[in-house]
């Protein structure tokens, strides 16, 4: 039953009711003690009637408060009013992730950062021995100050102690494909693991990230179904598409991060949430930066030795000189011709001193710029070993590309 505004649970007073879910109902309230604004997530009737479930929530609350970190939303308190058993966490001021990827895919540099933020969340839970299971987009909360990681390790708090019947129990259902308040979490971004009933670990949180990640760089999920049985035999069978074939200027390295993060087997993921943070910021780096590789100090060294190493280099280079000088010459390379149309409803504009094709340092790709029927212009991008093209959303009224 929702609670009415003015509504009093210990020094708590109800100002709004700002979300439900299947894990509770969620107030805006103000603490009458300390005069601030905080959370209150009010936990279901089922959930409150087990003395044995309230112990545990208690025992996982008090690990989970001990959690301090920028990008995890803080568990103030728990409580109990009467029959009603509630939690007290840090007030939010923005829309979660969930609500912003309606709108559609984040540009990648948001991606990496709001991942890389993500990440050192995770590592510092999961160095206190906490796992979240239940990361998805409505658990992350994009605020001014950087992403929020909510309810972390309450999953496992609400579990019940049962196998995976509420999962089979219907598989043909195409609708509420989450099942939250159980063990399992929600199930477009449950790691095959937790399918199978099996033993879950940071690993486990990982997999979910990585479907996190695939579905803010390309705005769908990464596993779907028209069942509950079909998208568990998809997470449990099947790969995603590449990010890159849905999103061309994403780099290989994203991918390759994605896909890792994927692994069926949770052996063959990355095993820490602070490797995945450190690559994340090297790709939103552009990925090129390399460490030197370290110098060799010879000033210890034997004479006879920095000699032998010093004759080495010319004998070497004199090797060099006489390969390059007798080598035959190559043939000049053969040019390459070929011919792009404009897309389905669009036609090729020109304007004085601008580019309308640019080719990309690789030579794989071709990036042009194609007018709508409706007089706009979009970039649209192809590889050079595809037929077709693919336009990039938000490039309207885009002129002369490069890369």
């Amino acid at each position: 039953m929702t609670l009415a505004v003015g509504t009093r649970l210990g020094p708590y007073e109800i100002v709004a009711l700002i979300g439900a879910g299947g894990m509770g109902e969620v107030y805006r309230a103000r603490d009458t003690r300390l005069d601030r604004t905080v959370a209150i997530k009010v936990l279901p009737a089922q959930l409150s009637s087990s003395p044995e479930l309230r112990d545990r929530l208690e025992r996982e609350a008090r690990t989970i408060s001990q959690l301090s970190h920028p990008h995890i939303c803080a568990l103030y308190d728990i409580g109990r009013e009467k029959d009603t058993d509630f939690f007290v966490m840090e007030y939010l001021e923005g829309d979660t992730l969930a609500e912003r990827l309606v709108k559609g895919a984040l540009p990648i540099e948001q991606v990496c950062r709001y991942g890389a933020e993500i990440a050192e969340a995770l590592g510092t839970a999961h160095a206190a021995g906490v796992v979240h299971r239940d990361l998805k987009p409505g658990n992350v909360m994009l605020t001014k100050s950087g992403v929020k990681l909510m309810d972390f390790g309450l999953a496992k708090a609400f579990a019940a102690p049962a196998p995976i019947e509420a999962l089979t129990s219907s598989p043909t259902r195409a609708r509420d494909l989450t099942t939250e308040g159980t063990l399992l979490g929600t199930v477009p971004y449950m790691a095959p693991e937790q399918l199978e009933g099996r033993q879950t670990d940071a690993r486990t949180d990982i997999f979910a990230f990585g479907a996190v990640l695939y579905e803010m760089a390309v705005g769908r999920k990464a596993f779907t179904g028209a069942s509950q049985a079909s998208l568990m035999s998809a997470i449990l069978t099947s790969e995603p598409p590449a990010v890159s074939s849905l999103q061309p200027m994403s780099p290989p390295a994203f991918d390759r991060l994605v896909k890792v993060c994927l692994a069926k087997d949770p052996a063959e993921r990355w095993q820490s949430a602070h490797d995945i943070g450190l690559q994340l910021a090297w790709i939103a780096r552009g990925g090129t930066d390399q460490p030197p590789a370290p110098a060799r100090d010879l000033s210890f060294a034997p004479r006879w030795l920095v000699g032998l190493a010093a004759a080495g280099v010319l004998a070497a280079a004199a090797l060099m000189v006489l390969y390059a000088l007798r080598r035959p010459s190559r043939p000049p390379a053969a040019p390459i011709r070929f011919a792009v149309r404009a897309p389905v409803g669009t036609r090729f504009t020109w304007i004085p001193q601008h580019n309308l094709f640019a080719v990309s340092p690789d030579g794989r790709r071709l990036v042009f710029v194609a007018r709508s029927a409706d007089g706009r212009d979009f970039l649209w991008v192809r590889s050079l070993a595809e037929p077709s093209a693919v336009t990039l959303p938000g490039t309207d009224g885009a002129a002369a590309p490069f890369w």
